[in-house]
């Protein structure tokens, strides 16, 4: 059973930086794709990144695009997200995610992923 932990969270002065990770266990990180999702209070949680398993692909939302970097180590069974230039509504819960699907049009699609970690909590102050 893979499992998936995040780490990295906390509380940032807007214009700050924020690196999260997502550890892997349990499955073959490297054959899979992965992705960042966020929920804020009384918000759905909505996509963030994704990036091939190989890291040469990657897509991002349009929200956070030039600001936040998605990467991963598959010899560490580690992804990343490197979150720069954060502001107030950035604020939310953080999720990392597998999917087996491939294809790049699913990656934004939260129902199309097959793990989930438990989330970390960013918080930027105005």
């Amino acid at each position: 059973q893979v499992q998936l932990g995040e780490s990295g969270g906390g509380l940032v002065q807007a214009g700050g930086s924020l690196r999260l990770s997502c550890a892997a266990s349990g499955g073959t990180f490297r054959s899979v794709a992965m992705g960042w999702f966020r929920q804020a209070p009384g918000k759905e949680r909505e996509f963030v990144a994704a990036i091939s398993r190989g890291g040469g692909s990657t897509s991002y939302a349009d929200s956070v695009k030039g600001r936040f970097t998605i990467s991963r180590d598959n010899a560490k069974n580690t992804g990343y997200l490197q979150m720069n230039s954060l502001k107030p509504e950035d604020t939310a819960v953080y999720y990392c995610a597998l999917i087996r699907n491939l294809s790049p049009s699913t990656w934004s699609r939260e129902g199309q992923y097959d793990y989930w970690g438990q989330g970390t909590q960013v918080t930027v102050s105005s």
